[in-house]
């Protein structure tokens, strides 16, 4: 069983179509994207023990708010650390990890409900299925840039677009598998948990089962590498570790968590931002229809900029996002206070989209500036950026608009102010943008270290 999961096991024979290699990275995120709809439990978990209502000793949205959080933290720390590992053990021992992890964390969770011990659900979905979503996440991303040295941007959106879409069908499958469960004594969480993480598990392992890595020296048949006057994209290596001494990793940090913090913080707030800056104009049914579509162009936008950059360059895929991101963010008030709902609505779509081609962007950007011999592990350790603005942003979001609140500006102008300060966040990552060159060729690894570390150097890369 050991052998069956072995990095060599999984090197692909000759002729192998590398368009089975996207399928296998897709059952992975789009299973872990799940995790973008967990919100539709918290409105359950309030009444496990009311049922119809909340009882006293039910818990709070406040105490349950945690769940999400802990999970976003465990992925980029998980992300972080496993990432050289993946690079060591390969992708397939590393998903099926990743299965077993986000599978018993709906497991563990399951338990936490049925004997209402709420720090099990910490424990199952926010730590160990946490740290199946940044193992997860990372696997398949490495081996996708490797298979598609010609069209990276695309490869990486293609696998982190599913990410992004996964909330589509963990919504409606949560919803109905709740209400296939609920009954006069149990709202259904347990049975959904219990379900869930057996789907995802089997899927998430199919996936694992299925990956290929390419074997030393493969390029796709008549690809011309690029050449070397493209200063940005470098035909050298760097070493994971080696990585965290240069100034690119953490500029480029910065450009994710900034990007980040200003999309994230406002998404959580999307359905009251709309229903309180057009009050009586947006049911709650219409507002839930404007998230759906948001989730559309944060899904799109992962395949679209990705591929795009493939033509544009990374860096200037990333000015995009930054200069025209934060103009979008300066209108939002100004379609407010005019009432012009629809303007609204496709500045924030643009948003959205924007916000979900920054991740799937970072990969090849990553590469580029790294080389692609290490970039899964780079690429884990850069996530520590999106547990951090999982954290900046919606505190940001929330505290501004209840300080605003308290000293008396209307409800329908508290984000005002909030989407200048978003704004000017994205400003300062297009200046971190600005400052970021091509690696000093002193953190390059040299053909001896290939042989000392790997016992390997990749042929094409002499």
């Amino acid at each position: 069983m050991p052998h069956l999961f072995s990095k060599s096991r999984i090197v692909a024979n000759a002729g192998f179509n590398r368009w089975m290699v996207p399928p296998a990275a897709l059952s992975v995120h789009l299973c872990i994207g799940q995790a973008y709809a967990f919100s539709v439990f918290n409105d359950p978990l309030t009444r496990v023990l009311g049922i119809s209502a909340p009882a006293a000793e039910d818990w709070k949205l406040t105490e349950l708010g945690w769940i999400f959080s802990l999970a976003i933290v465990f992925l980029g720390l998980s992300a972080a650390v496993g990432g050289k590992w993946l690079e060591k053990v390969g992708p397939r021992l590393t998903m099926a990890v990743a299965a077993c992890c986000f599978g018993s964390g709906f497991w563990i969770s399951a338990a936490g409900v049925a004997w209402h011990q709420i720090w099990l659900i910490y424990l199952g979905y926010g730590v160990i299925g946490g740290i199946g979503l940044g193992l997860g996440y990372v696997s398949p991303v490495s081996t996708l840039i490797k298979w598609f040295p010609d069209r990276r941007g695309m490869a990486t959106g293609m696998a982190i677009m599913g990410f992004g879409g996964g909330a589509m069908i963990g919504a409606p499958l949560s919803v109905l598998l709740m209400d296939s469960f609920k009954s006069a004594i149990s709202v259904g969480v347990m049975e959904a948990f219990c379900v869930m993480g057996t789907i995802y598990f089997i899927s998430m392992m199919i996936g694992a089962l299925t990956i290929r890595i390419p074997p030393q020296g493969w390029q796709p048949q008549d690809w011309v590498p690029p050449t070397v006057s493209n200063k940005m994209i470098s035909q050298n290596h760097v070493h994971i570790d080696q990585a965290l001494k240069t100034p690119q990793f953490y500029l480029l940090w910065l450009v994710l968590c900034l990007n980040v913090t200003a999309g994230i913080g406002v998404l959580g707030q999307a359905s009251v931002m709309i229903q309180e800056m057009f009050k009586g104009s947006v049911t709650p049914a219409a507002a839930a229809g404007f998230v759906g579509l948001l989730s559309l162009f944060n899904m799109g936008g992962r395949f679209f900029w990705s591929s795009a950059s493939d033509y544009l360059g990374r860096k200037t895929t990333y000015f995009i996002f930054l200069a025209v991101g934060a103009l979008l963010y300066s209108l939002v008030p100004t379609m407010g206070l005019l009432g012009n709902m629809a303007l609204f609505v496709l500045l924030y779509a643009l948003i959205m989209s924007m916000y979900g081609g920054g991740f799937s962007t970072i990969p090849a950007y990553l590469a580029d500036i790294f080389g692609t011999r290490y970039v899964g592990g780079i690429h884990g350790r850069l996530l520590t950026a999106w547990s951090t603005a999982g954290v900046l942003g919606p505190v940001l979001v929330n505290y501004i608009r209840e300080f605003q609140i308290a000293n008396g500006v209307a409800k329908a102008e508290a984000y005002n102010v909030t989407m200048y300060i978003m704004a000017g966040i994205l400003l300062l990552g297009f200046v971190c943008n600005l400052l970021i060159k091509p690696v000093h060729e002193k953190h390059h690894m040299t053909h001896d270290e290939f042989d000392e570390l790997d016992g390997s150097y990749p042929a094409d890369e002499h």
